[in-house]
């Protein structure tokens, strides 16, 4: 009898030891978290809500910084964010409902219920645009391009017309991915148009009152009285701009939300009270016409990180940023909202997911070392001189811009560049930027750089090094001035030459000058810009 009670002490105490190691790794873990949270966690500035899931359970929460800085509110569990593009797979979630319901075919052509759209030679259908390979042209691109700004005011009927004068595509459908805030703004319309309900009706009645979740819903009206909403915010010289939008647009974008009630849409995942089709559904990947296995299912990225399978999409609008991650294999997920537009909550979640899945991750033959512990190799100028130039990205069109500064490589443009240091004659890796950037670039014999790839966040990008291109005198520079119409927006363009420099001047016209990338490619700020020249030489359009 001695004996079973002193083994029973031995066990009690073996338990209780247990237990407070392990409240010493959570508290250890959570200290971590907090200390990545830390430049926000004040009362003057912005920041972030975040909830980690393990194993079904909240396993930390806590809100880091304001939601309104005028009336000192500060961010909880409970404060209500706009969570930007990661409201796709709610859409997605209500087009799959359609689809399960027979109301609608994933394979119906969108015609049937938008026959706004122009007609193509090979049809677009729901799936195309919910794998992003439609090809139809982004209306936030296009309202841009006509010189509609984030705080202008069009409406979803205006949209569809816009969309509707569109003769062009992308690409053929089903032919590349290519990420469109159209397609998904396309799906709600067709939800309401099939259902007779709003999309944001129909996803209460469908996922978020049977979720539970009850401070969730589709933004469709600006004026909407919202309690516990945060405000967004951009930085400024200054301090902090409140970010604001008048658009009512929803299905691409428009959800707000909570990180708790996001918390019972995650385990929604496990528990089926949707229904277990529906999730196996919207957690199936798409794929190109030549077979070609797509990351991206329905509004959400599924893919491996360092050998764990991971579920996730990120958002971003006016001074809103958003991210939630799910790694299915260990039941752990990681959801951070931000109200201010710098905030990096993508890299912040898998931060996060490091310290917590770090013993579970894949080992990898090589750990990349800290920036500051690289140890870097010297090259002459003349072999930075022939990596410096503009670059293009075949796909997307985008450029960017290396430049030589002290006898250092440097990539971005005006305050956004970042010092490349060399690791080898033709690697680099870039210092101080806030996320993981380095280039490869690819000699080729006699012609020397003319191709480099960039890894941005894991992401590699191909670009095309465009031929050096000497200054454009202003006599030049008079050949593109003119004013150039396009009926498909529509909008008038009117570009002049003033004190040297190529400036456009119409209404919301980018103020800066049009800066030359290659013959006849410009570009401003986000903008590229092609003229193309007829017989004479001239150039137009």
């Amino acid at each position: 009898m001695r004996k079973f009670l002193l083994e029973s002490r031995l066990l009690g105490i073996f338990l209780f030891i247990s237990f407070l190691v392990s409240l010493a790794a959570a508290d250890e873990n959570t200290d971590k978290v907090d200390k990545l949270f830390s430049k926000w966690d004040s009362t003057v500035s912005p920041g972030a809500a975040l909830v980690i899931i393990k194993d079904g359970k909240i396993i930390h929460k806590r809100g880091y910084g304001m939601a309104n800085l005028e009336h000192n509110i500060p961010i909880t569990s409970t404060s209500v964010f706009r969570i930007g593009s990661t409201s796709k797979q709610f859409t997605a979630s209500c087009i799959a409902i359609l689809a399960l319901e027979r109301k609608i075919s994933l394979d119906d052509d969108i015609r049937k219920y938008v026959p706004e759209l122009q007609k193509h030679k090979r049809p677009i259908t729901i799936r195309h645009l919910v794998h992003h390979t439609s090809g139809i042209r982004d209306y936030l691109t296009l309202a841009d391009v006509a010189a509609l700004t984030e705080d202008h005011f069009y409406t979803p009927e205006d949209t569809i017309e816009l969309l509707g004068r569109q003769r062009g595509l992308n690409f053929p459908s089903g032919e590349e991915f290519l990420y469109s805030n159209s397609g998904y703004f396309l799906m709600g319309i067709i939800v309401e148009r099939v259902s007779g309900k709003s999309l944001n009706d129909f996803a209460q009645e469908h996922i978020f009152k049977p979720l539970g979740m009850r401070n969730t819903h589709f933004h469709d009206d600006h004026t909407m009285v919202v309690k516990n909403r945060a405000d967004g915010y951009s930085p400024t010289k200054k301090g902090f701009l409140i970010a604001m939008t008048t658009l009512d647009h929803v299905g691409d974008g428009g959800v707000f939300t909570t990180v708790e009630d996001l918390f019972l849409w995650d385990q929604a995942f496990y528990n089926n009270k949707l229904g277990k089709e529906l999730m196996e559904l919207i957690q199936t990947p798409g794929e190109l016409n030549s077979g070609e296995k797509l990351n991206y299912a329905f509004g959400l990225n599924i893919d491996d990180y360092k050998g764990l399978r991971r579920v996730h999409h990120s958002g971003g609008f006016v001074g809103f940023k958003a991210q939630m991650i799910r790694f299915p294999q260990h039941k752990f997920s990681v959801v951070c909202l931000a109200n201010f537009g710098t905030i990096n909550p993508s890299r912040l979640c898998i931060q996060v997911a490091d310290i917590y899945l770090a013993s579970k991750f894949k080992k990898t033959e090589e750990v990349p070392k800290k920036k500051k512990e690289i140890e870097p190799v010297t090259l002459s100028r003349e072999e930075l001189e022939e990596k410096a130039g503009n670059y293009q990205n075949k796909k997307t069109g985008e450029w960017t811009i290396i430049s030589i500064k002290e006898d250092k490589l440097e990539i971005g443009e005006g305050k956004r560049k970042y010092v490349l240091l060399p690791v080898s004659k033709t690697s680099f890796r870039a210092l101080d930027a806030p996320f993981d950037i380095s280039i490869d670039f690819f000699p080729e014999d006699k012609q020397g750089i003319r191709r480099a790839k960039i890894t941005l966040e894991g992401e590699k990008i191909n670009l095309v090094k465009a031929p050096r291109l000497k200054s454009l005198t202003p006599s030049q520079l008079e050949e593109y001035a003119g004013e150039y119409y396009n009926d498909e927006l529509p909008a008038i363009y009117k570009l002049v030459v003033e004190k040297g420099s190529l400036l456009f001047k119409h209404k919301n016209a980018p103020k800066d000058a049009l800066k030359a990338m290659s013959r006849d490619k410009f570009t401003v700020r986000w903008m590229n810009i092609e003229f193309i020249r007829n017989k004479r030489k001239k150039s137009q359009d």
